[in-house]
């Protein structure tokens, strides 16, 4: 995978998924921005091993959920490397409780980040995009978004609403050059997914075919073909990571 030239932007680029997918482009290439909101030292660390990889990229602080902060920071990028060529929607959050529980601005906070942030990124991002009539785009949803999940009702809607949202931005931007696709990841072991209990990660392992639990580096090479010279031919798609729990 070559994508040398290229300016990557990772949205939560500095744990998790979005860590292993920033590393990932690194490896290929392309200059990666890592953003963070809060946490400064993972981002350094994030960025640290990508240079010690032999990669090349920068640190870029902005709340996603922040229209302006958005803007700002993706003219930024424009201003200093004339184009952004992959977007990769990845910062997200939860806030598990049953509906009945759940605050008004918990919902309001994790639909703000997952969906509407991912909303003003693309929209900062898709304009130059247009104008190179070049880009990739991709959407980190979840499997909880395909399948709903009890306690999870903002997360599985904020989730829901960007596989949604992949899909009518991939008819918009076709024309332009530009893809549009999402990946959906199953039971990944993160710093998120390592708050759940036992006995429920013990009922996931069960009714995974693959038997055991993905990494994150297996959602990370998915991303990476997305965006890579192969998938120029594939848009509006849902790629499910999931070792098989949804057939």
């Amino acid at each position: 995978m070559d994508l040398k030239g290229q300016i990557a932007l990772v949205t939560g680029g500095s744990r998790g998924i979005g860590r292993a997918v920033a590393l990932e482009l690194g490896r290929s290439g392309a200059v990666v921005m890592i953003n963070y909101r809060e946490n400064r030292a993972a981002a350094e660390a994030a960025l640290k091993e990508l240079l010690a990889q032999g990669g090349s990229g920068q640190i870029c602080p902005f709340d996603v959920a922040a229209e302006e902060q958005v803007e700002e920071a993706v003219k930024k990028i424009v201003d200093q490397h004339k184009k952004i060529d992959i977007l990769v929607n990845n910062a997200g959050i939860t806030a598990d409780n049953l509906l009945v529980r759940l605050k008004s601005q918990d919902w309001d906070r994790v639909l703000g980040v997952n969906l509407k942030g991912t909303v003003h990124c693309t929209k900062a991002v898709c304009r130059t995009m247009i104008r190179e009539r070049y880009g990739r785009i991709v959407n980190m949803t979840s499997v909880v978004g395909q399948t709903g999940n009890a306690g999870q009702s903002a997360y599985a809607a904020s989730k829901a609403g960007m596989i949604g949202f992949t899909k009518a931005m991939a008819r918009e931007l076709a024309a332009r050059g530009i893809t549009v696709n999402a990946v959906a990841p199953g039971y990944i072991e993160t710093e998120m997914t390592a708050r759940l209990g036992e006995k429920i990660k013990e009922e996931f392992l069960h009714s995974i075919p693959a038997g055991r639990f993905g990494s994150c580096d297996d959602v990370a090479q998915a991303v990476s073909f997305l965006v890579g010279p192969g998938a120029g031919y594939i848009t509006g798609q849902v790629i499910s990571v999931n070792g098989g729990l949804l057939m």
